[in-house]
């Protein structure tokens, strides 16, 4: 076993004779960037949060419509045996929708190597969240334009209403789903740098 006097010893006795010691250093961690990225992030946002137009769109299609019964002649209307349940059916297929979105978004961001970490992460899912919120708002507007009555409807009469989103917590379900989709390239990817650097 050889002391720590022996080993410096060692060590100058062959650096007199000319020998080279390597001299190991810490890797650099790369640092975070932020100036670079934020306006790429405000692309990112931006064209995400579009996404919410075709998926209200797509919605609209989608989402089966209740059929009720005017009960009244005030136009009073009470849904038809088992049609109620089409009122969850709207929010899961938006649901659904939403999550697709949240997939597209956080896959996309991810191809765009040169801009990867938590500034444009975060854009993502700010736009995957105003994408869903666009979508609440653009798809019932689409489904009454698709459903709209002309005339009053007669007593008795069974019609079509319109598809509705009864909650807005649905929304989360798009940028959950991005930072989910990122999180897991991010660990699959295991580069301190996520692979910024294309050399």
């Amino acid at each position: 076993m050889v002391d720590s006097a022996g080993k410096a010893a060692h060590r100058s006795s062959a650096v007199a004779e000319g020998w080279s010691v390597p001299v190991l250093f810490p890797p650099q961690r790369p640092r975070v960037v932020v100036k670079a990225d934020l306006l790429p992030a405000v692309s990112v946002l931006s064209t995400a949060a579009l996404l919410g137009i075709p998926m209200g769109w797509l919605w609209s299609l989608l989402a089966p419509a209740e059929r009720v019964r005017v009960i009244s002649t005030n136009g009073q209307l009470a849904p038809l045996e088992l049609e109620s349940w089409h009122r969850f059916d709207d929010l899961a297929v938006f649901g659904f929708l939403a999550m697709a979105t949240g997939l597209l978004i956080g896959l996309v961001v991810w191809f765009l190597r040169e801009r990867r970490g938590p500034v444009v992460l975060v854009a993502a899912a700010g736009g995957a969240l105003v994408a869903a919120w666009l979508g609440t708002q653009m798809g019932p507007a689409f489904a009454n334009s698709k459903y709209s009555v002309d005339a009053p409807p007669a007593l008795g009469a069974v019609i079509e209403q319109a598809p509705r989103i009864e909650t807005g917590w649905v929304v989360l379900a798009a940028p959950l789903v991005t930072c989910l989709v990122y999180a897991l390239m991010t660990a699959w990817n295991g580069r301190e740098d996520l692979g910024r650097r294309l050399g």
